[in-house]
This record gives structure tokens, sequence and C-alpha cells, in this order.
């Protein structure tokens, strides 16, 4: 491909994903949907503008390990810990069930191969709690008790997603399932984890110290990237996919890191806030170029849509990603309309579960067919649950702000407030 049609085409990519993000959130919605609906239009799928080239898929991969380092980099590690039993309980619940289902229906019902059923069942784990967060705060609830659980909880389904994620990548690689492979992985992962936080910081320092009587501007991003670059690479030669890098870089920068046993690394907040306003414009402008690409890798127009397989596949597929999360909040003592709540914040897949579909396909585990369901299915979940927790709350307004359940989740936020005392009024907004 020539460089002036690239160029054409990476223009066109870039302000579509603008303008149908802009369009997705006027009407309600997250503005991921937009860009996977650029994507769809743009392709195969309709007018066939553009094809998917080598550059623009590693542009699209660039910006889905910024988007990781963006997700490791708002992980606080002190929530998970203090997360308490609740929170835990609706992500471990959230996490197997769902994965349980997704597996099993794939390799049981629908006979599909052992490491596709593996991709499928994983992809159903996701939780995107960026759309939920956003819609909790539209309504006042972020800091509520069913909001502090659904923020806990999600924060520990993200981390279990990515380790999930590198298992898959694996077993992927290798084309089969072992164990020895597995705890090979899971050892590299744990060096991994301990000695990145260490270099991170440490690079760290050295850039907070000298961007000051830095003669050139732009050290901090620079510097940052250059190291989420090296530390993805460094994840692939560990065998783990790319991304874990970009989520561990993230992860031992956030404002609050703990290696394990509890030793503490020393943190700076306002430089990881630093970090954080200078690299959002870099993560803004790549990450939509690898949604537009995945609607790019659609094509609607091969689907067999008149075919009961494909409708009975998918439709399972979304009652079990659904059923699995609402499942998680079951499992807790609260009142049904908190349990409602929870389970509903919990079902967006959004931008994690195509992350997971992402490396499926690359690998050659979700072909035809499947990886088009698979994403409709997640495209359906993220549409949809904005708009059912606003019902939801519209709703059952008045049980909401009656039930103050007893939440383990005593530790404060960020901004100094906390989940409520039991007995006290819940704030209609934040």
């Amino acid at each position: 491909m020539e460089i002036h049609v690239f160029l054409l085409q990476l223009a066109l990519v870039l302000m579509a994903a603008r303008i149908f993000g802009e369009v997705a959130v006027h009407w309600g919605m997250p503005p991921v949907i937009g860009e996977l609906t650029a994507g769809i239009i743009l392709g195969p799928s309709l007018f066939g503008l553009i094809d998917t080239s080598e550059t623009l898929h590693f542009l699209a991969e660039l910006g889905i390990i910024l988007l990781l380092f963006e997700v490791g980099l708002d992980t606080e590690v002190n929530r998970l810990l203090h997360a308490g039993l609740k929170a835990t309980t609706v992500a471990l619940g959230g996490f197997v069930l769902p994965f349980a289902l997704g597996f099993g229906l794939s390799y049981y019902t629908f006979d599909m191969p052992l490491l596709t059923s593996l991709v499928l069942g994983g992809t159903l784990t996701a939780t995107s709690i960026g759309i939920t967060v956003r819609v909790l705060t539209d309504l006042g609830r972020r800091h509520s008790p069913e909001g502090q659980i659904i923020l806990g909880a999600a924060v520990l389904d993200d981390v279990l997603g990515v380790l999930l994620l590198a298992l898959l990548y694996e077993f992927a690689t290798a084309g089969e399932v072992s164990l020895s492979n597995a705890a090979r992985i899971g050892g590299f992962m744990a060096v991994f984890f301990m000695l990145a936080p260490v270099a991170a910081k440490a690079i760290s320092h050295l850039i907070h110290r000298f961007e000051p009587s830095s003669g050139v501007p732009g050290l901090v991003p620079t510097a940052i990237v250059a190291l989420v670059l090296f530390f993805s690479a460094l994840a692939h030669f560990m065998g783990a996919p790319e991304l874990l890098g970009g989520f561990a870089a993230g992860l031992a920068l956030s404002r609050r890191f703990f290696l394990p046993f509890g030793v503490a690394l020393s943190a700076d907040p306002e430089f990881a806030e630093v970090i954080k306003q200078q690299m959002k414009p870099i993560v803004r402008l790549l990450t939509p170029i690898f949604f537009v690409q995945v609607g790019l890798s659609l094509d609607l127009r091969q689907i067999d849509w008149g075919s009961t397989y494909v409708w009975l596949f998918s439709l399972t597929l979304l009652v079990a990603a659904i059923a699995g999360k609402y499942g998680g909040a079951l499992l807790i003592s609260e009142p049904p309309a908190v349990r409602t709540a929870i389970g509903m914040g919990m079902v967006p897949r959004g931008e994690v579960g195509l992350v997971f579909t992402a490396v499926g396909k690359d690998a050659g585990l979700l072909e035809g067919g499947v990886y088009d369901v698979l994403i409709l299915v997640i495209a359906y979940t993220t549409l949809l649950a904005p708009f059912w927790i606003k019902w939801f709350y519209r709703k059952h307004a008045a049980e909401l702000e009656a039930s103050i359940p007893e939440t383990d989740l005593g530790y404060p936020l960020e901004d100094g407030t906390g989940p409520p005392v039991p007995g006290t009024h819940i704030p209609p907004h934040d």
C-alpha cells in the first residue's frame, strides 16, 4: 500500500471514530459502540472503503497496549486489598460462572474445539467497568454501597481477566492445553509482576527528578511510552501477550502499588496523576483505532442470518453472558434491588471483551462466524446495559435509597468520601 493511500485511510479511521463516538455518547451509549460501528460501516460489512493493512493493525495493537496501560494505572491495589468479602465474592462468582457457562455451552453443546471454547468462556468473564462507572456517575450513585461493590469487584475482574488472557495466549501459541505450560507462564508472570514495579518505580523516579530541568518538552510521555513498549516486548519474550506488559507497567506506576508480602514501594500520587494526564491524549488518539479495526475485521455479509444455528448460538451465549454476571451478584446477602443493580453493573463487556476476541482471532481460534457472533454478543451487552441500568434505577429509586446494606467496604476513597454509614441517607448526587 502506498503511503498516501494509508494516510487517507488513517485520517478516515480517526475522523469516523470521533464522529460516531460523539453520536453514540449523544444517544446515551458508550463511545466504543460508535467506534465499532464506524469500522463496520467503513469495512466489508457495508461500504468496503478500507481494507485492514499490516500498518493499521500495528497501530491498533499499540492502541490496545496503551489502553491496558491506562487500566493498570487506574487500578488501585489497596482497593483490592480492602474490597471486602462481598466485592470479592461478586468478582469471583462473576468470573468463574460466565467462564464455566461459556466453555460448557461451546464445548459440550455446540461441539467447538477445546481451545476455542476456552477463549469463548474467557471472553464472557470480562467486565467493562468504565461503562458502568460512567452510568453510575450520571445517576449520582458512584459512591453508593452497590456502586462500591461493583467498583471493587470489577477491578479484581480486570486483574483476573488479564492473567487468564495470558494463559489462554500461551495455550493458543502452543496449540494445546498443557499444565506444564500453564505453570511456566504462571511462574514467569509472578517474577514479572515482582520485578516490574521495581524497574518502573526506578525509571519514574529518574523522570520525576530530571523532568523539571529538561530543555526539551515531553520527557514524561516519551519515557513512559518507551517503558510501556519495553515491558510489552518483555512480556512477549516470556510467552505472554504484549498487552500484559502494558498492564504491568500501568499497575507498577499506579498511585498505590504493593509488592507481594506487604512490602510497599514509595509512591508519589501527584506524579502518577501527571503521568495519567500527559499520557491521556496519546491513549485517546490510538485506542479508537483498535475498536475501528475490530469493526473492519467483521464481515456481517458472510453470516448466514437465516441459520437456526447462528441465532441459537448467539442467543445462548448472550444468556450465559448475562446470567453468569447476575449469578455472581446473587452469591452475596443483600436486598434484591441491590443485588440486581450489582448484577446489571457487571454485565457490560465493552473494550475488555473485545481484547479477548482480538487475541483469540489473532491466534486463529475464532474463525468465521464464531468471531462475528461473539462480537455481536459483546456489542449487545455493551449497548443495552446502560439503558437497563438507568431504567432500573428510575423504577427502583425509592427501594435503593432505603436499602443501605451493612457493607464491609470501610476504606476512604481518593476524594475523602466513603460508603455511607448504616442508618444515614444516601445522597441522590455525587
